[in-house]
């Protein structure tokens, strides 16, 4: 390819903001830099107040810069939150000389998307699950092919208009061109899945601080995501108020014990903590888990109910696999594994190019955004900068499993 650019990923989650910034040479990804601030004004992933959430993504881009030694201008984004909800759709066109050709694919895929969207909905993504022609099915590249009759059925990702622009907005604000906004657990996909996974069939179980990400993929397709708006944020308030304790205590406690005495038996231990007004006192550890405990079991019922409505059953062939930063939750795995009685494993970015820290599943986003960028610049065969704006990009671009995306431009 010849290309020699920067590429930049950015996170606004709910407890933290965080900045990825990589080079960009021939078909290689060098990951220079991960920057993290706490972030304000973000609450279950969607903007409620806009001065502080920017004044957050400037402090961010300060240190990312710092660190890496350039200018941040232009960067990739990731959207998550309980407004983002994907339907099945599909659509027929006849082939017009009976080779499939690009206007084809182009024209199903517009008849595709004609379903009723709310008014206060914003297409995000059209994903194709297949193609079909003249009833052959599981075609994923139809071009070229003969025949006389193309189907596609596709995923239409939509979001809550005002969530989109809120966030476009805060990135202006901050003095950052978005390039392109993105599903969260798309990116999430690209460096947390296994191929063999994708192929089989998995669950991607992303649990942020605000939100949980439950996405479905098979044959190598993204077949449906759910958003709900439970995530850890709940495990450190019920600690805080069943323990009477500061939230920055409940924290380092939830991280340090989690769901660890459902494992390894130590629940006699007492912990030593700090409580209101400065005040030391202990606690057994197996009150920390007595607490924590119901509201895990609650996210991971809310898992399971999701899980039923993207596959009809939890049962699905390799399991789940577990992201994101409570992913790290002391024995959360475990709980969730017996739970829905399905194989568990926890996964963070993984990938030769970067480094152990880099592999954090706090991460799997902010990295994910960076392969992402990376196909994208691939496929577009150009190392000009894309236009500073994310309704002036292209229209089509070739996605993350090997088929097309289309992005709604307006």
């Amino acid at each position: 390819m010849g290309f020699d650019r920067y590429v930049v990923g950015l996170d606004v989650g709910s407890t933290k903001i965080a900045i990825a910034i990589a080079k960009v040479s021939d078909e290689s990804l060098d990951v220079i830099t991960i920057a993290t601030v706490p972030s304000a004004g973000i609450r279950k992933g969607v903007v409620i107040d806009m001065d502080a959430a920017s004044a957050s993504i400037r402090e961010c881009i300060k240190k990312a810069q710092e660190e890496a030694g350039i200018n941040i201008k232009e960067v990739y984004v990731a959207i998550a939150g309980g407004h983002i909800s994907s339907i099945k759709s599909s659509g027929a066109v006849g082939i017009a000389d009976g080779v499939v050709k690009q206007k084809d694919i182009d024209k199903v895929l517009d008849t595709a998307q004609t379903v009723y969207v709310s008014l206060d909905k914003e297409v995000l993504h059209i994903i194709p699950e297949e193609y079909v022609v003249d009833g052959e099915t599981e075609i994923m590249k139809p071009l070229g092919m003969r025949g006389i009759r193309l189907e596609a059925n596709v995923q239409i990702v939509t979001g809550s208009i005002n969530a989109v622009q809120n966030l476009l907005k805060c990135c202006e604000m901050a003095g950052l061109d978005v390039v392109e906004i993105v599903l969260d657990p798309l990116v999430s996909s690209m460096v947390v899945l296994k191929e063999d996974e994708k192929e089989y069939g998995v669950i991607l179980v992303d649990i942020g601080a605000g939100n949980t990400k439950v996405a479905y993929f098979k044959n190598n397709n993204f077949l449906g995501t759910s958003i709900v708006d439970v995530g850890g944020n709940q495990i450190t308030n019920d600690l805080a108020v069943g323990l009477r304790i500061p939230v920055v205590e409940a924290e380092r406690l939830k991280k340090a014990y989690g769901m660890r005495t459902l494992t390894d038996g130590n629940d006699d231990e007492e912990i030593e903590l700090i409580g209101t007004n400065r005040v030391e006192k202990t606690v057994s550890r197996s009150l920390i888990t007595d607490i924590a405990k119901p509201r895990c079991e609650e996210i991971i019922g809310l898992i399971k109910a999701e899980i039923q409505k993207l596959t009809a059953t939890v049962a699905v062939p390799c399991g789940i696999v577990l992201t994101g930063g409570i992913s790290l939750l002391l024995g959360l795995d475990s709980m969730v594994e017996e739970l829905l009685n399905v194989p568990v494993r926890c996964g963070g970015p993984d990938r030769l190019e970067i480094t152990d820290r880099m592999k954090n599943p706090s991460y799997a986003t902010v990295v994910g955004l960076l392969y992402y960028a990376r196909r994208e610049l691939e496929q577009s065969g150009s190392l000009e900068s894309l236009p500073g704006s994310f309704f002036a990009i292209k229209r089509w671009f070739y996605g993350i499993f090997g088929v097309f995306f289309k992005t709604k431009t307006r």
